[in-house]
């Protein structure tokens, strides 16, 4: 019975044994667990230490990065103005010495001040920090900010005129001494410089502009993002960008502007010579496409702010077209009206003092006054209007140009899918009507002002001239008759003078014309002795006719003639019965000439002398001599027998042989014919020269005409 008790006692200690060993087991695993913990603590918190370390050092190169970009910028752009100086101030001012003078050499120069002055306040600003300091960032944006409207305003005009300088370059290239002088120049006065041509540093505002935004951008990518100026930043980068993109399109505009404002004056050759099958074919569409408008197939295009510029502009030119126009006639009467010094005439006046007192005032008028007031409206009025007037050449042209763009382009507007010239067509279009509504309402309030400052200069020298004038007028006023008239009364004698001295004139003026349309004797030669004779045989002698003036024949059935041709009245109208016109026989054509150049034709009975022209007996009897007369003078028989050779005519000498004739001058006649004894031509003396002239060109006149100083007799 003991066996078993110790049989069963044996599993019990088995099972205790097993307990106990797992008992161990975990608190092992226990132990195993909490050092693995330990351990992953251990690394997870030298892996955070690593990571910020990391993103310490990430970010110090940043900064550091950011602070490299920042100096890069600031020295570059002292370099960059240190450049622009050296070629605007040294090189321009060495090329200007070269002999010959180079041509246009400014024009190269154009707009560069605007951008230093730019750079400089650019320097100006960001000298005020360090860049260093936190809040540099903050100072760079602020200049960039407070400097962008004249950055984009000076770098777009000097960025437009470019192709000018590139282009005056190529020109001096052309010609190989002037080139290598100007090379010779620019090495000599930026020895340090590797440069070779004024280019060099002209191309580098075209580079700088376009690298602003590069550099704001790498400063911006290394910013860091909670940095209180990275937004400004982000602005200041973007504004740049679009600063570019804004000088790009005014690049652009420029271009298509300087391409269709030009005015080319063409003959109808280089017309003709410039039509070919493109052309007219796109003539013919524009054609084709303003004739469906005017008939209105197509309805038109109204863009009513354009029609409005333009309509402003079309009223602002004509304004300036007709004031150019009466200024010019201004300044041709003023300088007729100096021309005329009838005060340095002796015109036997006397010598009362208030007659010497006007002619002082009016040779103080015409030699002082007068002439600076002419030169000062030439210089403050007239060149700036001729100015003004050629500027608007080139907005006249774009607006025509728009027109044709625009016929083009409503043709394209039918079409589904466009070819890359035709798109060029639209582009074309859409670029000039954007540049005349962006550059038209400036250029007509420009040319307004321009054109009130005009009027306002001559206002003001329209008002000096009356204090000029009321000053001299004032210093003779105790020596002036009725300088101490009330206004009223001295108007008064003032319009009673004038009718009277108009009176006087009028009367002079008759006398002058009674005294120029008087008989004048002259001899006819002997072709117009045969017409006579053809005309006297066909009519009467109360229908032979001679014309006082020279007559050209302007519509059909009219006749072309000479002053002292004759004629036979046919009939006093023409066919409408117009009296003015009167058909007349020229001894083979007929046709019609004016009536109010044709007085009667008389055979005059008068005492000559003898004459180089004329065999003739001095005593009372008379011999026939043909002349002609108005009707309305009857012809007085001349008493005294002493005559005077006189020129008829004026006569222009066409060879070393004849001389020269002014109607009325007085000739002396040496013989009557020519060597080979032709009459129609004689031998005179006149002004001292000598020489033939035709004989029917001289006339001979009584002495109560014929100057007294040389009577022939």
């Amino acid at each position: 019975m003991e066996t078993p008790s110790r049989t069963d006692s044996s599993p019990s200690e088995c099972e205790q044994g097993e307990v106990a060993a797992t008992e161990v087991t975990g608190r092992d695993m226990e132990d195993v667990d909490v050092l693995e913990e330990d351990t992953e603590k251990e690394a997870g918190e030298e892996v955070v230490k690593d990571e910020e370390a990391g993103k310490r050092a990430a970010g110090e190169l940043a900064t550091q990065r950011k602070l490299l970009a920042i100096e890069e910028l600031v020295l570059t752009e002292r370099n960059y103005l240190r450049h622009l100086r050296l070629c605007s101030v040294t090189i321009r001012s060495n090329l200007q010495k070269v002999q010959p003078p180079l041509a246009n050499l400014d024009t190269m120069f154009l707009h560069i001040q605007e951008v230093m002055d730019v750079s400089e306040r650019l320097l100006t600003l960001l000298d005020r920090g360090q860049p260093s300091n936190p809040g540099f960032l903050s100072l760079l944006c602020d200049a960039f900010l407070s400097l962008r409207t004249d950055m984009e305003a000076a770098y777009r005009e000097y960025l437009a005129g470019y192709g000018n300088v590139t282009a005056l370059e190529n020109s001096y290239k052309q010609k190989e001494a002037v080139w290598q002088e100007v090379v010779k120049v620019v090495k000599a006065s930026a020895p340090e410089v590797n440069a070779s041509s004024p280019t060099f540093f002209l191309v580098m505002p075209v580079q700088r502009i376009a690298r602003y935004p590069l550099l704001l951008q790498t400063i911006q990518k290394h910013t860091d993002p909670r940095d209180p100026a990275y937004l400004a930043l982000e602005d200041v980068a973007r504004i740049a960008v679009d600063m570019n993109c804004k000088i790009n399109e005014y690049k652009r505009f420029r271009e298509v502007a300087d391409k269709y404002k030009k005015t080319e004056t063409l003959s109808i050759r280089d017309k003709i010579n410039r039509l070919n099958g493109h052309s007219i074919a796109k003539k013919t569409a524009r054609l084709g496409q303003f004739l469906k408008h005017e008939t209105g197939i197509v309805p038109k295009v109204i863009d009513e702010e354009f029609d409005a510029l333009a309509g402003f502009f079309c009223v602002l030119e004509r304004g300036i077209t007709d004031l150019h126009e009466n200024v010019e006639n201004f300044l041709g009467h003023l300088q007729a009206f100096l021309a005329c010094r009838p005060e340095e005439r002796d015109l036997d006046l006397g010598s009362d003092r208030g007659v010497v007192s006007y002619r002082e005032i009016t040779a103080a008028l015409k030699q002082w006054i007068y002439p600076t007031f002419e030169r000062r409206v030439r210089t403050l009025v007239h060149r700036p209007l001729c100015s003004l007037r050629e500027m608007l050449a080139g907005p006249r042209n774009l607006i025509r140009k728009r027109l044709d763009k625009l016929l083009d382009y409503e043709a394209l507007g039918e079409k589904s899918g466009l070819s890359y010239e035709e798109q060029a067509v639209a582009g074309a279009y859409r670029t000039i009507n954007a540049l005349l509504v962006a550059e038209l309402p400036q250029f007509n309030g420009t040319a307004l002002q321009l054109l009130w400052g005009i009027l306002g200069a001559f206002s003001c020298l329209q008002r000096d001239l009356a204090a000029d004038t009321e000053q001299l007028f004032a210093s003779y006023t105790h020596e002036l008759p009725h300088s101490l008239l009330e206004p009223s009364a001295f108007w008064e004698w003032a319009s009673a003078a004038v009718c009277e001295e108009a009176k006087r004139l009028d009367a002079i003026f008759q006398n002058v014309q009674e005294e120029l349309n008087a008989p004048i004797v002259q001899p006819l030669s002997p072709s117009s002795q045969r017409r006579l004779q053809v005309l006297m045989e066909r009519h009467s002698p109360e229908k032979i006719y001679q014309l006082t003036r020279h007559v050209v024949g302007s519509r059909e059935l009219d006749l072309t003639l000479q002053r002292g041709e004759l004629v036979a009245l046919v009939s006093e109208m023409d066919t409408r019965g117009d009296r003015r016109r009167w058909l007349v026989d020229a001894g083979g054509p007929r046709g019609y000439v004016p009536s109010s150049k044709l007085v009667r034709y008389r055979q005059v009975t008068k005492e000559v002398p003898p004459s180089p022209h004329f065999t003739t007996a001095v005593g009372r009897e008379a011999i026939r001599r043909h002349s002609y007369s108005p009707e309305s003078h009857p012809f007085v028989t001349m008493a005294m027998p002493c005559f005077q050779v006189f020129a008829g005519y004026d006569f222009t000498a066409r060879s070393h042989h004849e001389v020269t004739l002014r109607s009325g001058e007085p000739v002396k006649v040496l013989e009557p014919h020519d060597k080979r004894g032709n009459r129609d031509w004689s031998l005179v003396e006149v002004r001292g020269r000598r020489g033939y002239v035709p004989s029917n060109y001289l006339a001979v006149l009584p002495s109560v005409v014929a100057p007294p100083t040389a009577p022939f007799c």
